[in-house]
């Protein structure tokens, strides 16, 4: 009894895509082959997504799940398995959409609320399987539904609040789902409308200003606000003119605030009444008619130098019968100087600053436009000077200078000069500088700075700034005589020269050991110094340089010469005499032996002669034979 799985499939009916409350199958079918017509056991198992739903046992191919009325929540992918005899086949997965969601049920908290309270609703889709979207609807007569919406992960019903506003009074309200398939939003129908009833808890607020027109400066104005309540807890009355409160009473249905009007009093005024979150507003426009125009304060002059005579005058256009005063502004309170209208003064630079005068006329006080005045101290002689302190720069390097003048009044404007030339004009406080990057070796031109202000006195003028230009050393080189090679005790001279650099110049003289020894220094007025040293010694061989350097701070260092240190004439000779003495004694010695011998020999002349023959013919290592 041999079989084998070919397919196992899946289907519905009547379609993958079934009405809501309509009847629907899922048939799993397997197609088997067999080596002989036996009987076999199946064991079918339905799956929707992922969750056993269906399990059955059949000697038949076939099995069915029936779901007589289908529900949205029957939406999802259906997969069937088939076992038997411990083999095992699976179907590919199908998608199955049961379309139309269930009505859902809406539900209100209260059918009747006040003004500035919430309504709670409560929106449910019964057999519908979450995540879901609901959305809640005010619909007020006359106006575009008010929507909200709600997204629930895991429950298939939301709960929200709407406020109630002044002026609603009969609202409705609904709801309906919304669910995402395969990529696919789906919406349920509309539930049922919902009626909910709105009362007032207190009616507009009436806002009222007594007199009514007319009104001018001076005059007293009263406003009123009231209402009417249904409860006095927690009522508040409240006065605004330009989002500022004015005045406000609680747990009264009366508001009363009077004041002298002026002109800033025109403007629109809100009365609100307020109730927990209930609120109503009423608005008033008030004119304020001018009693009389901003006062004008005039100068004599504006800028003026010290110990000048300064006029201010006060006056009204076409308005004379007024209380005038003169002050002087200040940021800790206005300083008052005289209850007139006209005011005179000999200034001095403390009085400089802006001055205002008031008029008042039936107890409205008003105050003109502040006039600056500005008195002015003479500038003192600028003094002129180099930021580092010197009267000197380094050539290449710029020249910082920097103009004061100890007095004047500020602002005050710096002209610089180099020669007859204006380089830099420059408006500050005290000081000013100037920064020169074209200095020249052979520049004469001095440098001067002007200073001035409005005074009168005009401009003065600092001394004659003349600059010296430090050339820094170029080009250091040392030479000695003599030169090379020195006898031990002689007098060896070095000259260390530069060729170019201002005066003076710091000339420094170094041997170099193990570490640099300094072997003479000096300061000199001219581009070149001699050093003697009178006894060269043997320990004085070795490797001289020089170095110079001036104001410019840079060290110039020559190329390096070898001095050796020899001996003497004189020791050469004391040497060789020492080296000859011995020489010549040993040279005397055997002079006299040879003299001796000669003596001698001459009684051996005739052996001497008979044995010529046999002594050529010796070795040379006969000891009887002398060379030389």
């Amino acid at each position: 009894q041999v079989f084998t799985f070919n397919t196992v499939e899946i289907k519905v009916q009547p379609s993958v895509k079934v009405k809501n409350g309509a009847p629907m199958s899922i048939v799993c079918h397997a197609d088997i082959s067999k080596s002989t017509d036996f009987q076999l056991k199946h064991n079918f198992t339905i799956f929707k997504d992922g969750k056993l739903v269906f399990m059955t046992v059949s000697n038949k191919g076939d099995a069915q799940y029936e779901i007589p009325i289908a529900r949205s929540s029957d939406t999802g992918e259906y997969e069937c398995t088939v076992e038997a005899s411990g083999k095992t086949k699976s179907s590919k997965s199908l998608h199955v959409w049961v379309t139309g969601m269930t009505k859902p049920i809406l539900t209100a908290e209260k059918k009747e609320v006040l003004e500035g309270e919430v309504v709670k609703l409560r929106c449910e889709l019964p057999e519908e399987v979450p995540p879901l979207y609901f959305f809640f609807r005010k619909i007020k007569m006359n106006s575009t539904p008010k929507e909200k919406l709600v997204f629930e992960p895991y429950r298939n019903f939301s709960v929200v609040e709407f406020s109630v506003e002044e002026g609603d009074n009969i609202l409705q309200f609904d709801c309906f789902g919304r669910r995402n398939v395969k990529l696919e939003f789906e919406s349920s129908e509309h539930s049922n409308k919902t009626l909910v009833t709105v009362r007032e808890p207190f009616i507009k607020p009436t806002l009222n200003a007594k007199p009514s027109s007319n009104i001018t400066e001076g005059d007293r104005i009263q406003f009123e606000c009231s209402t009417v309540v249904a409860r006095m807890r927690d009522i508040e009355i409240i006065l605004q003119k330009n989002k500022t409160i004015l005045k406000s009473v609680r747990d009264e249905k009366l508001l009363k605030y009077s004041a002298v009007a002026t002109l800033e009093d025109s403007g629109e005024y809100l009365c609100k009444v307020e109730q927990g979150r209930a609120s109503k507003t009423t608005k008033l426009n008030v004119a304020v008619a001018e009693l009389f125009p901003k006062p004008i304060l005039a100068a004599s002059m504006s800028k003026l130098d010290e110990n000048k005579e300064l006029t201010l005058s006060c006056s009204i256009s076409g308005f004379r019968k007024a209380n005038f005063s003169i002050l002087r502004k200040n940021s800790n309170g206005d300083i008052w100087l005289k209850n007139s209208r006209n005011l005179t003064m000999r200034v001095n630079v403390n009085d400089t600053g802006s001055y205002i005068c008031k008029a008042e006329v039936k107890g409205i006080v008003k105050e003109s436009k502040p006039v600056r005045i500005n008195v002015y101290a003479p500038v003192s002689k600028p003094i002129l000077s180099v930021v580092s302190g010197l009267p000197e720069v380094v050539l290449g390097k710029p020249l910082r200078l920097i103009c004061r003048s100890v007095t004047g009044t500020p602002p005050i404007t710096f002209t610089f000069y180099k020669g007859n030339e204006p380089k830099k004009i420059v408006m500050n406080d005290t000081y000013a500088t100037f920064l020169d990057e074209n200095i020249r070796q052979n520049d004469k031109r001095g440098y001067k700075c002007d200073a001035r202000n409005n005074h009168s006195s005009g401009m003065k003028t600092s001394n004659i700034l003349n600059i010296t230009v430090i050339v820094p050393i170029r080009n250091a080189s040392l030479g000695s005589i003599p030169y090379g090679e020195v006898e031990d005790g002689s007098e060896t001279a070095f000259l260390c020269s530069v060729e170019e650099g201002s005066w003076p110049i710091h000339f420094r003289f170094f041997r170099k050991t193990d570490h640099e020894v300094l072997l003479y220094e000096k300061i000199e007025n001219a581009d070149r110094v001699m050093w003697r040293k009178e006894a060269m010694k043997r320990q004085d061989t070795g490797t001289y340089y020089c170095m110079a350097s001036n104001r410019a701070n840079v060290d110039v260092k020559s190329h390096p010469i070898t001095i050796n240190v020899i001996l003497a004439s004189w020791q050469k000779g004391l040497v060789a005499a020492f080296v000859l003495i011995p020489t010549a004694g040993a040279v005397t010695l055997t002079l006299w032996w040879f003299l001796y011998k000669k003596k001698k020999g001459n009684e051996c002349s005739a052996l001497a002669t008979n044995l010529t023959n046999e002594k050529l013919t010796r070795q040379h290592n006969d000891g009887d034979y002398y060379s030389g």
